[in-house]
């Protein structure tokens, strides 16, 4: 029975973790739970027969379990969907800041949830490499802390800061490059301006308004923010 029920949870992990590609070991995913269907069917079966030297109100209590097993299988793979959201959920309030892709009655939306500090933050990536962007709609683009943009591949030498802009810690310069990729959660975006603030004048990189204003809708709640490609 453990070593059925390990199959069974298996089963669900791998059509889960396989629902965007739609294909699993090579094989479409509705094929998959067809054959594992089967499978955990005849191994139930062959289950019964062993243990037929067993009373029959056992073999009736046993029957009944099975059943009801494949039943609850049958019916996570339909609505795997939201199944899939709501494990995606609780993932994102137990990590603030990591983007979750779900879908509502408005279509795919991306939410972050707020972290412990009381800001949004969002972990993204941008030409590739991790960043951990503070979302701040009082940004008018997207500005890099110094040392993230060396990390993203720009040098000292790529950056020239000729621009003079307000800061949290007052007045300083900022260097404006442009962002091959930016990705937060599902939403991409390429080409995007950004300004790189000069070393010790920004200690997290803000998410600002271009990245916002080119969404289709942003909403901002009390525990959560909501982005819509």
């Amino acid at each position: 029975m453990i070593f059925i029920l390990a199959l069974i949870v298996a089963t669900l992990a791998v059509l889960i973790f396989n629902h965007e590609t739609g294909m699993s070991f090579g094989l479409p995913n509705d094929d998959f739970a067809s054959i594992a269907y089967l499978g955990l069917l005849a191994a139930v079966i062959g289950a019964t027969v062993v243990g037929a030297h067993r009373n029959m109100g056992e073999m009736i209590r046993n029957l009944l379990t099975w059943a009801a097993i494949i039943l609850g299988l049958a019916t996570g793979w339909l609505y795997q969907d939201q199944a899939r959201d709501m494990v995606l959920r609780v993932a994102g309030g137990l990590a603030p800041g990591r983007p979750v892709t779900v879908t509502d009655e408005n279509g795919q939306a991306v939410l972050i949830r707020k972290s412990l500090n009381g800001h949004f933050e969002a972990a993204g990536t941008v030409n590739g490499e991790a960043v951990s962007f503070l979302i701040d709609t009082g940004a008018t683009t997207i500005a890099l802390s110094h040392e993230d943009a060396l990390r993203i591949g720009f040098t000292d030498k790529d950056l020239s800061y000729s621009l003079v802009i307000n800061t949290a810690n007052g007045q300083g310069r900022a260097a404006a490059v442009r962002l091959d990729t930016v990705i937060i959660g599902s939403v991409v975006r390429k080409g995007l301006r950004a300004l790189v603030v000069e070393p010790r004048q920004l200690e997290q990189s803000l998410l600002g308004m271009n990245f916002m204003s080119s969404l289709t809708a942003f909403e901002m709640r009390r525990d959560e923010v909501v982005l819509r490609d």
